[in-house]
């Protein structure tokens, strides 16, 4: 089973900025395209870095106040030689932290996560841009009706990935999250049916009480679990990371 890539869900007409496009250039590209960010490209079409409303909201931050008030903390000597930036190669955030189409959504919210970033340009193999991936695109697999979950994980990871009897696990999607009940007959299956269903794009949480006739993971003590009973199986509940 595999997520959906960021090729997928990113978009793939991007307004940029030069590193030369001078701060009312910038400022007028954030209005007219309704977008809090561009990718700042070099003449090659290689992103050099990003520059947001943020950068340009430092300008304003280092203005000296009307009434000679002085509010909250002062800027630091770095943040204020960016507040007196005129262009974007000056103002934006360098290196540009970016992605690869051939990521999944998984990786690329871990990417934006341990950044602390709102968006990743995407760029070939030659690091040319080719697209820009934001935080509401990697959240659309969720938008996925729990029919087609339920398809998926009946079809997919049921039956073509795991052979399985289509009666052996009873699949209920309400939310987007997902609750398996039924019998397997070895009980290690059961982790893996429920690793599977998880990496299904769309699935909130997994929950499983599914029983077993021969407990391969041990000596086989224990008489088969069936479903429903007390201490049946497992029940897990798993967030995508």
């Amino acid at each position: 089973m595999q997520h959906r890539t960021v090729a997928e869900v990113m978009t793939h007409s991007v307004v940029t900025a030069h590193p030369r496009s001078s701060f009312k250039q910038i400022a007028q590209l954030l209005r007219d395209n309704d977008v809090t960010a561009l990718p700042v490209v070099d003449d090659e079409g290689r992103p050099v870095g990003v520059v947001s409303e943020a950068d340009l909201l430092r300008k304003a931050a280092s203005l000296p106040d009307p009434e000679g008030r002085t509010l909250g903390r002062p800027l630091g000597p770095e943040e204020l030689a960016r507040a007196g930036a005129e262009t974007a190669e000056a103002m934006m955030t360098t290196p540009a932290v970016m992605a690869r189409p051939g990521w999944n959504v998984v990786e690329t919210a871990r990417t934006m996560y341990r950044h602390k970033v709102k968006r990743l340009p995407v760029v070939d193999e030659t690091g040319r841009l080719v697209g820009i991936v934001s935080r509401s695109d990697l959240l659309r697999p969720f938008l996925r009706s729990d029919t087609a979950i339920s398809d998926e994980i009946h079809q997919d990871v049921l039956r073509a990935t795991l052979g399985l009897p289509s009666d052996a696990v009873q699949v209920d999607v309400r939310d987007g999250v997902v609750t398996l009940t039924g019998r397997v007959e070895e009980r290690t299956l059961i982790p893996v049916i429920d690793r599977l269903c998880r990496s299904v794009d769309g699935v909130v949480a997994v929950h499983q009480s599914i029983g077993y006739a021969y407990d391969d993971l041990g000596s086989d003590l224990e008489p088969p679990r069936l479903p429903g009973r007390e201490g049946s199986g497992q029940e897990t509940s798993a967030h995508h990371g």
